[in-house]
């Protein structure tokens, strides 16, 4: 898989059904792979942050989440032509897994939330094994980690805010069966039906951002991130 760079931050250039081929490859040969969602602002934030730069890179997709990203390869005439958000990939590895037998374990967020994100998950999925569980507030990491391994879990999502979930990933994927893992910020209070999602008309456009401003204007000096973003690319070698 030949990655794009921005900024010292590698891309994966794949779309979701690419990903989902290349991890069953690699989930036969037992071998672990990571997801990280990659944005303007985490990328313009890596320039500064070596540690964060090195958790992108070391993981195994880096998923093109932000217009951002998919305009700075069309300026240097790379090779991604969509979006791959982190919500929508996590919606089709529970599909694969659902279709596959695969065993689904979540972490992170509230209690009442990640219950809620099981239920309706389960309900969409009716096949899915969602084989178990732990919210966010559980602070014994080993009970954490024997939980993932009592069940043998294929797949583990972490809700935990990024980076710190992707910390958490690299210091524990080692210790339990999963081979897949990949660290989805708020999707569980999306599929928990606690946050709602930009209409379709933006998501297709690419401009869920832009709904998020204007529903919440408290992230005017995030969403920033994306002109300074784009002006580094477009005098960057």
């Amino acid at each position: 898989m030949q990655k794009e760079t921005y900024l010292g931050v590698d891309v994966s250039p794949l779309n979701y059904e690419e990903i989902i081929t290349d991890l069953r490859g690699r989930m036969a040969k037992g071998e672990k792979s990571t997801i990280i969602a990659v944005n303007p602002e985490k990328m313009i934030k890596a320039e500064t942050d070596a540690d964060l730069k090195q958790l992108i890179n070391e993981s195994t997709y880096q998923i093109p989440d932000g217009i951002g990203v998919l305009l700075a390869s069309k300026l240097k005439k790379g090779g991604i032509r969509s979006r791959v958000t982190g919500v929508d990939m996590m919606d089709r590895l529970l599909r694969f897994a659902a279709e596959e037998g695969k065993r689904v374990f979540f972490y992170g967020a509230k209690e009442e939330v990640v219950r809620a994100a099981k239920e309706n998950i389960e309900k969409k999925y009716p096949t899915i094994q969602i084989v178990g569980y732990e919210n966010g507030y559980e602070k014994d990491n080993d009970k954490i980690v024997r939980h993932i391994q009592e069940v043998n879990a294929d797949l583990v999502f972490v809700a935990m805010g990024s980076p710190r979930q992707e910390h958490w990933i690299r210091e524990n994927m080692h210790h339990v069966p999963a081979t897949v893992f990949q660290g989805v910020g708020g999707s569980f209070d999306v599929y928990a039906g606690h946050v709602k999602r930009a209409p379709e008309f933006f998501q297709k456009l690419g401009l869920e951002w832009f709904y998020r401003l204007i529903t919440q204007p408290s992230r005017f000096k995030r969403q920033l991130a994306l002109p300074r973003f784009l002006l580094k690319i477009l005098f960057s070698k």
